[in-house]
């Protein structure tokens, strides 16, 4: 994964959430949505002259709905659901000169949002990232310790070739690894396996085991990632993909907004089995693969990935920064004792014992101020956050995302593995059905049981 600044993209998909195939129109909803709250200056009769507006300039009122704010204190705010026929555009702008908070929720504010970053609406847009990558792949830096490796140089080529050609949906790349990369990934595998008893955390030891005896992980056999990705379909819906290097912010986390996870397939050089400057394959399977066949740490990861979505950049590097210190460098309370379960941990041995130590400074996770934290790349982390549980740190970045400037929520769609942005009442009255079609089926499995 990559951190520096978000690729940004001028195309706006046509394709959306309907489903890979159908096109919407530009307004399917029929109607135009408003939120405000009237300003308490006018007195008694405030909403009656807002109301009005509408009347004045010819607009037919559909609906019309009152609820506390969330924005405003002891104050009201109405939901007002009009045609867009008649002078909309005046009584709107009348409206905002009277109301303390106004908003419009209707489908052609997201068509033509204009600043906001693009972001995919469907799974098979992440091939747009191929190219998209921030350093290495098949180049290398002058201080990378293949730089000088000519026959190192070449295969590292020839695996970016095959990461930067796939297209979803197409099979994983089968790698033929050599003799001498298979002795560097036994190096790390023998040295790591020693401490994850003691040091991982149990949801990583439940699966480890699992990897070994389902996805071919052994010190003689560095596992191919077709493998590695059917089990996590099977067990959480995660999937992997290859990747030439490191990626954006923004990109990488667009990708696990879908359970995709870019994993890269080269491996360091065997010069420095025990240290490496970029994400391998031996961080990328041993480190961040075993957590992805958990649920609520799969659902975490997703949640993280769709607070990503449109976001301003800011709020992408502030996601970046709460993802560095979960799921790269993350600790976890379990009982009396503090474990390890971020990747860069788990897949260093040196720092997988520091961070267990009593020289790190230890602090509770906590996404407003941790998105803040600044952190080194190239030493072990001086300070470690901890988290409660999976579950915990879900509930907080699910609730850090609701203070993210964006204009619309988004929602994923197992079934088309797609994004759907939700923007209009239609649409949420379709997940309040859906919402309450599964309390229908735990309900009836309740009175069974």
């Amino acid at each position: 994964m990559g951190y520096g600044e978000g690729v940004a993209h001028a195309e706006d998909p046509t394709l959306v959430s309907g489903g890979n195939y159908i096109k919407e129109g530009e307004d399917f909803s029929e109607s135009v949505c408003l939120i405000f709250s009237p300003s308490e200056k006018d007195g008694v009769g405030n909403l009656a002259r807002c109301l009005e507006l509408f009347k004045e300039n010819g607009v037919n009122l559909m609906h019309i709905e009152s609820r506390s704010s969330a924005r405003l204190e002891n104050k009201y705010e109405f939901m007002v659901e009009c045609e867009p026929g008649g002078n909309l555009g005046e009584a709107v702008e009348k409206l905002k000169q009277t109301a303390s908070y106004f908003t419009v929720i209707s489908r052609n504010h997201i068509n033509n949002r204009g600043t906001v970053p693009w972001f995919p609406r469907r799974i098979r847009e992440l091939d747009r990232f191929a190219d998209h990558i921030l350093s290495y792949g098949s180049e290398l830096d002058a201080d990378h310790p293949g730089f000088t490796d000519p026959v190192y140089r070449a295969r590292r080529k020839q695996l970016a070739d095959l990461a930067y050609n796939y297209k979803h949906g197409q099979p994983l790349p089968h790698i033929d690894y050599t003799k001498e990369e298979i002795d560097t990934w036994g190096k790390v595998f023998r040295q790591l396996t020693e401490l994850y008893p003691t040091h991982a955390c149990k949801e990583f030891n439940h699966v480890f085991p699992l990897l070994i005896e389902n996805c071919g992980y052994r010190e003689d056999n560095i596992p191919q990632l077709e493998d590695i990705s059917n089990f996590l379909k099977d067990s959480t819906g995660f999937m992997l993909r290859p990747v030439t290097g490191l990626l954006s912010s923004r990109d990488f986390l667009a990708g696990l907004a879908f359970r995709v996870f870019h994993s890269t397939q080269y491996i360091r050089h065997a010069s420095t089995p025990y240290y490496t400057p970029e994400p391998d394959v031996c961080h990328e399977l041993l480190g961040h693969v075993p957590l992805f066949a958990d649920q609520e740490f799969a659902q975490f990861s997703q949640e993280i990935g769709l607070a990503s979505l449109g976001a301003p950049d800011d709020y992408v590097e502030k996601l970046a920064t709460c993802y560095w210190f979960t799921v790269e460098f993350g600790l976890c309370r379990q009982g009396d004792q503090v474990k390890a379960y971020g990747a860069g941990l788990l897949s260093s041995f040196g720092e997988l014992e520091y961070c267990l130590s009593d020289k790190p400074v230890l602090k509770e996770f906590d996404p407003p101020k941790t998105a803040l934290q600044k952190y080194p790349i190239t030493e072990y982390q001086p300070i470690y956050y901890v988290a409660e549980s999976f579950e915990d740190a879900k509930e907080k970045i699910i609730k850090y995302s609701q203070t993210i400037p964006r204009q619309f929520g988004v929602c994923y769609k197992p079934y088309t593995q797609s994004v759907e942005i939700i923007d209009s009442k239609p649409q949420i009255q379709n997940i309040i059905s859906g919402i309450s079609c599964q309390l229908n089926i735990l309900s009836d499995a309740i009175k069974k049981l």
